[in-house]
C-alpha cells in the first residue's frame, strides 16, 4: 500500500473532524474577528467599520492595564502555591502509612467538585456574618471582630486565591505523585546510604523525575490561571471596586453587561493572543526540559 494512499486516507478519515472544528471553532472565530473591527451593539443593527480603534482603545486603556496587572498576579501567586503544596502532597501521600489510600481519594475531592460549588462553598467560608473562617479566628483570639474578607479590596484577592488553591493544588499533586512512582527506589536508598539528606534527595534525586510532569501541569494551570472566570464571578462578580476583576470578567462585562459587542470582540482576541503566546512560551519550554532530560 503506498504512502500517498494511506496519507490520503488518513484525511479521509479525520474529514469528520475536520468539519465540524470548522463549524464549531472556526467560523465563530471568524466572525468575532470581523465583529472586532466594527462598533457593533450587542443588540440592534450591525455597526460600522473602524478599524483597529477598538483594539488601540482597549490597550491604552487603564481598565485593561489594570485588570491584566490583576490577572497576572491572580495567575502567578495562584499557581506557585499549587505547585509548591502539590508537590509537597505528593511527597506525603507517596510515603507508607495507615490510611495513605483513603488519604488520596480524599485529596481529589476539591478537584472533582465542580467550580461552582466550590465558590459558593468559599463564600460562606468567607462570609463577615456566619463564616466559618472569622468564627474560627475570633475564637482562636486572633481576629477582634468579624471581617469581610471578600467585600475589602485588601483581602478579596488573597481570599480568591486560597480557594482556587484549595480547588485546584489536587491536580498537580495527582501528576507529581504519579511522577514519584517512576523515581527508582535503589537510586533513592543509594542516595541514603551516601548519607544525603532529605532536601539534598530531593533536589538532586527526585527533582530530575518531576521536572517533565511539573512542566506540563504548570503549563495547564497557568493558562487556566490566566483565563479564569466562573470562580471569582461566583464569589466576588470582579469587585469590590474592581479589585478582583480578570481579563475574562472584563470581556464578559464589556460584551454584555455593556453590549458593546465590537469591543468586546476585540478584547476577547486580544486575551486569546496572550494565552496563546503563554502556551507557546510554555511549549518550547516543555520541549527544552524533555531534550535536556534525554
Amino acid at each position: 500500500m503506498s504512502g500517498t494512499w494511506l496519507t490520503t486516507r488518513a484525511w479521509l478519515l479525520m474529514l469528520p473532524l475536520l468539519m465540524v472544528m470548522i463549524s464549531v471553532i472556526g467560523w465563530p472565530l471568524i466572525d468575532t474577528v470581523g465583529l472586532s473591527f466594527t462598533d457593533a451593539k450587542l443588540v440592534g443593527t450591525e455597526g460600522s467599520f473602524v478599524g483597529i480603534d477598538n483594539y488601540v482603545k482597549m490597550l491604552s486603556g487603564s481598565n485593561f492595564q489594570r485588570t491584566l496587572i490583576t490577572t497576572a498576579w491572580f495567575a502567578v501567586v495562584s499557581v506557585a502555591a499549587e505547585m509548591v503544596i502539590g508537590v509537597l502532597a505528593a511527597l506525603l501521600l507517596n510515603q507508607q502509612f495507615r490510611g495513605r489510600t483513603a488519604l488520596r481519594a480524599l485529596m481529589i475531592l476539591p478537584w472533582a467538585l465542580p467550580t461552582v460549588v466550590n465558590a459558593t462553598l468559599w463564600r460562606l467560608i468567607y462570609n463577615p456574618e456566619y463564616g466559618a473562617l472569622n468564627a474560627a479566628l475570633t475564637q482562636l483570639g486572633l481576629l477582634d471582630a468579624y471581617r469581610s474578607w471578600l467585600g475589602e479590596p485588601g483581602t478579596a484577592l488573597a481570599a480568591l486565591i486560597v480557594a482556587d488553591c484549595w480547588k485546584n493544588f489536587p491536580l498537580v499533586a495527582l501528576i507529581a505523585l504519579a511522577a514519584l512512582q517512576a523515581v527508582p527506589r535503589d537510586i533513592t536508598a543509594a542516595s541514603l546510604v551516601d548519607g544525603a539528606g532529605a532536601f539534598a534527595r530531593f533536589r538532586f534525586v527526585i527533582l530530575p523525575y518531576l521536572a517533565g510532569p511539573l512542566m506540563v501541569a504548570l503549563v495547564l494551570r497557568t493558562i487556566e490561571a490566566f483565563k479564569v472566570f466562573d470562580i471569582i464571578w461566583v464569589m466576588t462578580r470582579g469587585g469590590p471596586a474592581n479589585s478582583t476583576r480578570t481579563l475574562s470578567i472584563l470581556v464578559y462585562q464589556e460584551a454584555f453587561s455593556f453590549q458593546r459587542a465590537g469591543s468586546g470582540a476585540s478584547l476577547a482576541l486580544i486575551v486569546t493572543l496572550l494565552v496563546t503566546l503563554l502556551a507557546a512560551g510554555y511549549a518550547a519550554l516543555v520541549r527544552k526540559t524533555a531534550g535536556s532530560a534525554t
